[in-house]
């Protein structure tokens, strides 16, 4: 017979393999063991078919049986089991005990044949002295954003283009409490307490006094549309009783 694809699970691996019915369960289990590591005295084979069926790879006399003897069907999964405590089974996602070669930094920047070395040569990113770095070039491309949407203390806006999000420009600036980000963020204190916060994050007020309503919303300058939005009123579309 034909060998017949497989998909071979277990804890730590899953690959494709080539199965020979022809082999006995005793000779899988034994070349299964350098593919998931578990010794074929541990291991439990379940066959899954694409039926949604469950084989249970054993027999009495694993040497004798062969593996013809079950629906060998192409790419269904074969599931091995470690029926090893878990105590007893090695830990391959673990690397804390594998010795590791950092290379000195002195002895990288030596080398000619490295991607330091190929950067150097063509003036590419840092090494380029003419072009600006990638954080400067965000932190112009911020303030470039909020000149042109005149964000300024004190303006009118709304956030997102979302009327029910109108308020007033309290506060432009970095904020240290939001990490990876570069440039200024803009402060507005809503209209209505639809915001994230009161004007604070986490020890730093920037702007308001403490309170329980979240009438606060950092954002970035591109969410922020400035103009005439004046207090929505809620009750100027009710018709006289």
């Amino acid at each position: 017979m034909a060998d017949v694809p497989l998909l071979i699970t277990s804890e730590n691996s899953s690959s494709e393999r080539r199965i020979t019915p022809s082999w006995s369960i005793s000779q899988l289990k034994s070349k299964l063991e350098p593919v998931t590591g578990i010794p074929p005295s541990c291991q439990r084979l379940k066959l899954k078919t694409s039926a949604n069926e469950t084989i249970a790879i054993e027999a009495e006399n694993e040497d004798a049986t062969l593996l013809s003897t079950f629906r060998l069907a192409p790419y269904a999964e074969l599931q091995i089991i470690d029926t090893r405590p878990p105590g007893a089974r090695l830990n391959f996602n673990d690397t804390s005990g594998v010795e590791k070669y950092v290379m000195p930094v002195e002895e990288y920047e030596r080398k000619t044949d490295s991607v330091l070395a190929w950067k150097k040569a063509g003036k590419l990113g840092r090494f380029n002295p003419d072009a600006p770095t990638i954080e400067k070039a965000k932190i112009d491309a911020n303030e470039h954003e909020i000149q042109s949407r005149g964000i300024e203390l004190g303006k009118r806006c709304r956030v997102g283009g979302d009327d029910a999000r109108r308020g007033e420009i309290k506060f432009v600036g970095e904020v240290k409490e939001i990490p990876g980000t570069l440039g200024a963020w803009v402060g507005v204190h809503l209209d209505e307490p639809v915001g994230k916060n009161d004007g604070s994050i986490g020890d730093t007020r920037y702007w308001g006094a403490e309170s329980s309503l979240k009438h606060g919303v950092f954002v970035r300058p591109e969410r922020v549309e400035v103009g005439d939005w004046p207090v929505l009123d809620d009750l100027e579309d009710m018709e006289e009783i």
